[in-house]
Formats: C-alpha cells, sequence, structure tokens
C-alpha cells in the first residue's frame, strides 16, 4: 500500500503509534466503517500515547541497568526463607517511593536477595520512577575513578537524584574513609528525598560496625534504617541459583 502524504508527515513527525494506527484503520477499513471522525482519532491518539509510554519505560529499565529480568510477577514463594507475601504486595504499590522510604534487604548469600530488590525497582519503572542498580563495590571504584576524570559530580548527581537506586552487596568489605564520606553523601542527599534499596549478607545490627566509623556510621544509618522496610530471610536451607540449576538441568 502506498503511503498518504498524512502518513509521511507523521513519520516526519516520528508519532509511530499514530502512523500504526491510521495503517491498520486503512488495511481494515470494514471494522471502523462504522466509527465517526472523533472515535477514529480517538483510537491514533491512544495508540500514540501507549507507544510513547513503553518507549519511556523502556529507556528507564535500560538505565537501570537490572541484570535479572527480575518482575513482581516472577517472585518465588514457595521456598522457604521468610519472605512476607503481604509487605511485597504492599511495596508493589510504589507508595514507598511516593513517601521516600527505604528497603533494606539482608540475607545469606542465594537468598533472592538482588532478585526482590530488582522485582521492586522494575514496578517502580513501570509506574513511572527512575531507577539505577549498581553494586557496593563498583559503586566506590566508579567514584574513585571519577575524582581522576572529573566526573565525580556527574557520577554523584546520578546517585543522589535518581528516585530508587540500589546498593546491592554492601557491607561486604572494611570501607575506606573516602567510602564512608561518599556514603554518607549519598544518602544524605537522598534522605525523605528519594528511595533506596541496599542488599546485604550481614544483617543490618552488624551494619554499624562494618561502616567503621562510629560517627559516621552514626549518621548514615540514622539516615538509612529509621524510615525503612526491612525484609530479612532466613531459614533458607539452599542457595536458590542452587535450587533453580537443577532444574534447568532436568
Amino acid at each position: 500500500m502506498l503511503s498518504t502524504p498524512t502518513q509521511d508527515k507523521l513519520r516526519m513527525l516520528r508519532l509511530e503509534g499514530m502512523l500504526k494506527a491510521l495503517e491498520e484503520q486503512l488495511t481494515s477499513k470494514s471494522i471502523y466503517q462504522g466509527l465517526d471522525f472523533e472515535e477514529r482519532l480517538g483510537l491514533l491518539v491512544d495508540r500514540e500515547l501507549t507507544e510513547q509510554d513503553n518507549r519511556r519505560l523502556a529507556t528507564r529499565l535500560k538505565a537501570a541497568h537490572l541484570r535479572q529480568g527480575a518482575c513482581i510477577e516472577n517472585i518465588d514463594y514457595t521456598h522457604a526463607r521468610n519472605l512476607d507475601k503481604g509487605l511485597i504486595k504492599k511495596l508493589a504499590t510504589g507508595q514507598w517511593i511516593e513517601d521516600h522510604l527505604n528497603i533494606l534487604v539482608t540475607g545469606p548469600t542465594g537468598s533472592g536477595k538482588s532478585f526482590i530488590s530488582e522485582a521492586l525497582a522494575h514496578r517502580g519503572c513501570i509506574l513511572g520512577h527512575g531507577a539505577f542498580n549498581i553494586r557496593v563495590s563498583k559503586m566506590f571504584t566508579e567514584l574513585a575513578m571519577a575524582r581522576n576524570d572529573g566526573q565525580y559530580k556527574k557520577f554523584m548527581r546520578i546517585l543522589t537524584k535518581i528516585p530508587v537506586l540500589i546498593i546491592d552487596d554492601f557491607a561486604l568489605g572494611a570501607l575506606t574513609d573516602a567510602q564512608r564520606q561518599d556514603l554518607l553523601e549519598i544518602v544524605e542527599e537522598r534522605h525523605n528525598t528519594y528511595s533506596t534499596i541496599i542488599t546485604s549478607q550481614l544483617p543490618v545490627k552488624h551494619w554499624h560496625e562494618a561502616i567503621g566509623n562510629a560517627t559516621l556510621a552514626d549518621a548514615i544509618l540514622d539516615r538509612l534504617i529509621h524510615n525503612a522496610y526491612t525484609i530479612e530471610f532466613d531459614g533458607v536451607k539452599d542457595s536458590l541459583r542452587k535450587v533453580y540449576g537443577k532444574k534447568r538441568l532436568r
């Protein structure tokens, strides 16, 4: 079918949703012949809004660096790990992001901490919030590199201004003075303004000691834990990676 001038103009305006909907109307005229002009125009506009929403979502998900393709619908409640389904349902509404609250996820390796955090961030992206996921070791390495190449402020702005920040694998090793200062700046800038998800193998009660400086630890944790939901996995007998790996090999 040859393009009409209207189709060409829609391409020039990059209104891909309207273009697709118009092409459907032109190729299936019998389906739409009973609709008046305003109804048919409404279908074009609705398609364009849907296409733009999908593109924005794809952009948010790409920028979020979510590694596991996790989503709320795929959370496994069958394994014994003290996962509160009611709490996950509550968090799935995204109100915690609107209220600028944090989520602290702790438990042994393989208990699904990263999957849960990414699933919640994924839901946030669907609801229109930006997200960014980074391992704590990589975050500190990139901050150190950014200091040397003049990109520190730019990278710090990403960490402090994104609506949902996941800091993964927190407290696996001792922090340097510079890392403690960086962490304090991040949580200070985000406090009561944005939401932070932190995952750790170490229970929250041991984070103060892990941070290593009592004064900075007090300041950091005061901004993290008093306005946070806590998900603490326990009773995990086998790493979920091991369990799912065996299932895939069957």
